[in-house]
Order: structure tokens, then sequence, then C-alpha cells
């Protein structure tokens, strides 16, 4: 089975996909819409790590992350639906230009899987038993 991923770098894809960030921004916008892989970046740096923490913090979003040496990376980490891509959206995590609205209640963590991201939505080929129960 093959499905779309979409490389988010870490923090944000925990927060994704553990329901607490419904909006991914980019510099671009998409017309994909539906489920989609998330797929966290193979690298983080303390700077983006705190740099996270500080955009938190500023906007007052009580998120306890996981400590640093704990978020996966290079590889698949959860699914969401996307149910549309704006230019604005009252959301503290809307910062554009353009914002991948997650539909609500339908990010879900997965377990890790490793796999080689790229830039832009990107086909992945899963085993169907790796969503087998998972309700977008």
């Amino acid at each position: 089975m093959t499905m779309k991923a979409l490389s988010v770098r870490q923090p944000w894809a925990w927060l994704i996909v553990n329901g607490y960030k419904n909006v991914e921004n980019r510099t671009w916008p998409t017309h994909i819409r539906g489920p989609v892989l998330i797929h966290a970046a193979k690298s983080m740096t303390k700077g983006e790590y705190a740099a996270a923490l500080m955009f938190m913090e500023t906007r007052r979003l009580p998120v306890a992350l996981p400590a640093m040496r704990d978020l996966h990376l290079g590889g698949i980490v959860g699914v969401v639906k996307l149910a549309g891509c704006v230019r604005r959206m009252e959301s503290p995590w809307f910062n554009g230009p353009f914002g991948f609205v997650v539909e609500s209640g339908s990010a879900r963590e997965l377990p890790f899987r490793p796999c080689l991201g790229r830039l832009g939505f990107f086909d992945v080929e899963i085993p169907e038993e790796y969503i087998v129960g998972v309700r977008l």
C-alpha cells in the first residue's frame, strides 16, 4: 500500500501526531487532502528544540515535550488527515504563510518506522497492517 507522507522536523512532528499542533506551516500551498503519514526528519539541533520550547512559552501553550533524546528521527511517527490549506487561521500554532490544516481528532501516533524523507509530499510504501485500526 502506498501513502503520501510529509517530513516535519522534531519536535513539531511529535506535537502534530500527538494532537497538539493543528496546522503545519509551509511556504507553499497544497491541494492534498485526506490521510498523510508524518515523517520525522533525520536531524534536530538543540537550537531547534529550544526554539520550539520558546515558541510554546511565548504563546502560552502548556505542552510538556518529551526529552530531546526521546524523540524519534528519520522515520514515520504518525498519521493525520489533512482537511485543507489556508492563508489565515485562528490557531496559536499558525504562522504561515500557508497552513496545512489537520482535521480535529485525526492525529495518531504510529509505531516508529525508519524511512528516508524527501522535500514536499512523497510516496511511502507501507504494509497495510501498519495502519489497520487507525481511524481517520
